[in-house]
């Protein structure tokens, strides 16, 4: 089998329309970021909908740790679409700042409050999980019953929290958020055969690396002006 049909080889399981809506996800979310490459409201918009359909897709998977965060990004994404609107410096565009001490005080606080909540999810995991199908075993709650993965999605959704909520405050340090989880993506989504969005997560990563450059850049200039 060629790298080729082993990226395939998940989809051939999958209804024309769960593919359909995954690649239409990754489209969105791609066009997110680079809307937020600019500093374009447009971040937001696109964003939710890339949001929305993960939250469908991923109840359907039964990944409910993932679509719980993906919730977060779409009532996040309203929240920063709000404050990017107040503060445009045109139709369309933002200014951008660097993090204060209060930043990285209220960041570290949110990061872990996030790790307990997400802990706490996973814990009631199989709960969860048979509730979504009643017909499931039930397996008894505890934490033994996580894998690697799980504990990594643990991690990367408490750093893409926060890189949520910098990113809506417009500060220029999100990126940092992005890049150390998206690097962590990549082998999660393909171990979850998740193939389009671990791809989209490549880059996503390359991305971010770009952005936390551009927006660096911009709040030098504006320092400077």
């Amino acid at each position: 089998m060629d790298i080729f049909d082993m990226l395939l080889a998940p989809y051939r399981e999958y209804t024309p329309l769960q593919t359909g809506l995954e690649l239409t996800g990754a489209v969105f979310g791609v066009a997110s970021v680079v809307f937020s490459i600019r500093k374009n409201i447009w971040v937001y918009p696109t964003g939710i909908i890339s949001t929305l359909i993960y939250v469908y897709l991923l109840f359907n998977a039964g990944l409910l740790g993932d679509m719980l965060i993906n919730v977060y990004y779409t009532v996040m994404s309203v929240y920063g679409l709000i404050l990017w609107n107040r503060n445009r410096t045109d139709e369309v565009h933002v200014e951008v700042l660097r993090m204060t001490l209060r930043d990285y005080r209220t960041g570290l606080l949110l990061f872990i409050f996030s790790m307990a909540f997400v802990t706490i999810v996973y814990y009631y995991k199989p709960l969860l999980d048979h509730w979504l199908n009643p017909a499931a075993e039930v397996v008894s709650v505890g934490l033994g019953h996580l894998t690697w993965a799980n504990w990594l999605d643990v991690f990367t959704t408490s750093i893409f929290l926060v890189g949520m909520w910098l990113m809506a405050k417009r500060k220029a340090e999100n990126w940092i958020c992005w890049i150390v989880g998206d690097l962590i993506c990549v082998p999660m989504f393909f171990y979850k055969e998740l193939h389009i969005t671990a791809i989209q997560y490549i880059f996503f990563t390359i991305m971010a690396f770009y952005g936390y450059r551009a927006w660096l850049r911009s709040t030098e200039n504006t320092a400077t002006a």
